[in-house]
């Protein structure tokens, strides 16, 4: 069974309206997947998919050369192929032995895998709203990115208003809040919520006391992303409760198994549309430790690109039982959402941190650059009644001057009465 011809798509996939809202700003690029479908000289075809502006690892240049003329088997283990590519070739494989794809990868250990709703950093009624979503469509939990210039507590508090007992936020930092000292002050005031089920990432992962600090005194479990610092350090150390692994198939049975002997879960972070979250189910069938719930994104595209979309229920989905990936794309929505560009930009923008004693500063920087510039201001820890809004450009001259200038430093503006 060897690979005949590769065709790689580009397709604009919206988010949907509230999501939208917000990721324009920080991640607009994430609407563009590419789709990834072999032929084999058996007649079968293969799909896969990429995030090409995220995945962990792209499609190379080059992969057509390495592809063309070879067996299937002998190419599903090779990560650098890229996450579309491996995807299809373990598809197509599944398929000419008519089993699905998980059969190739383990044993089947469960049959329904648990899956989080994702979205960013938002003011309270943003949080609110996207939970409000997520209960309705069967999620039990939310990751969410938790940052310091929001008021955390007021956000924390409109979700308790619109989920039911026992749904969870899993907060993601990556690594804002700085330090142990802010990091231990802050979180241990959060466990007054029954909602706060795990903190992700509060500082830099490379400060193994600062994060054995953290984990030795706060009451809830830490995760960490695998492989930083060095997995013998983090174990030896102990100071992390479990794991992020986001990687491809060679590597995530390697990363697994290690979690595994050390009896630490991880949840799957694997972000795609339907294609993707399919994967993700093959792999947490047969990973026992695979038991906090999945990160696979789809919840923030208006369309999954399936024939059949993915449904939760209880804060699970159903792992598919066809052949290979058990899901097949819609094609009529690949032929209308094909495109020929790979990314897109975010509008002008700045942000406005907005203190609760009416003083604000303005940045022009990305919002991946403010994790690093905020924490480096030394400004408060999720201070109450503080707020970043976003102000668009409306093309006035006013606009382009505060623009230009925030560009070279932060705009300190004086407090208003």
């Amino acid at each position: 069974m060897k690979v005949t011809s590769i065709e790689l798509t580009h397709h604009h996939v919206p988010f949907t309206p509230h999501a939208d809202s917000h990721l324009k700003y920080w991640l607009p690029h994430w609407q563009i997947t590419q789709i990834c479908r072999l032929e084999f000289d058996n007649g079968i075809t293969g799909w896969g998919e990429t995030i090409p502006n995220y995945t962990w690892s792209k499609v190379p240049d080059d992969v057509q050369d390495r592809i063309i003329g070879e067996p299937a088997a002998r190419l599903m283990w090779d990560d650098s192929l890229g996450a579309g590519v491996q995807m299809a070739l373990f598809d197509a494989v599944a398929k000419a032995l008519k089993v699905p794809v998980y059969a190739l990868l383990g044993r089947k250990i469960r049959d329904w895998c648990p899956i989080s709703w994702w979205n960013m950093d938002m003011p309270p009624e943003g949080w609110a709203e996207e939970c409000r979503q997520a209960v309705e469509a069967g999620y039990t939990s939310a990751k969410l990115k938790a940052r310091p210039w929001f008021d955390l507590h007021a956000a924390i508090r409109a979700v308790k208003q619109v989920v039911p007992e026992g749904f969870h936020l899993d907060l993601d930092y990556n690594a804002t809040l700085g330090n142990a000292a802010n990091a231990v002050q802050h979180l241990k005031q959060l466990e007054q919520y029954e909602e706060v089920a795990i903190v992700e990432s509060p500082i830099p992962q490379s400060d193994v006391a600062g994060n054995r600090q953290i984990r030795d005194r706060i009451n809830r479990p830490v995760a960490m992303h695998f492989g930083q610092p060095p997995v013998m350090t983090t174990m030896k150390e102990d100071v992390t409760d479990g794991f992020v692994l986001c990687t491809g198939a060679a590597s995530m049975m390697a990363q697994a198994t290690a979690c595994n002997d050390a009896n630490k879960p991880f949840w799957l972070q694997l972000v795609g549309t339907g294609l993707t979250t399919a994967w993700a189910a093959h792999l947490g069938a047969v990973l026992p430790q695979a038991k906090w719930p999945a990160i696979t994104c789809m919840n923030i595209w208006e369309n999954q690109l399936l024939q059949t979309p993915h449904q939760v229920q209880g804060g699970f989905y159903r792992v598919p039982n066809g052949e290979g990936l058990g899901v097949s794309p819609n094609a009529d929505t690949l032929k209308r959402t094909a495109v020929d560009y790979t990314t897109l930009d975010p509008p002008r923008h700045v942000y406005r941190y907005i203190r609760s004693s009416g003083e604000v500063t303005v940045y022009a920087c990305s919002k991946q650059e403010l994790h690093q510039v905020y924490p480096k201001d030394a400004l408060p820890i999720s201070e109450p009644g503080s707020r970043l809004d976003v102000q668009e450009d409306d093309g006035s001259e006013a606009f382009d001057r505060m623009y230009k200038s925030a560009l070279d430093a932060p705009i300190k503006e004086r407090k208003r009465t």
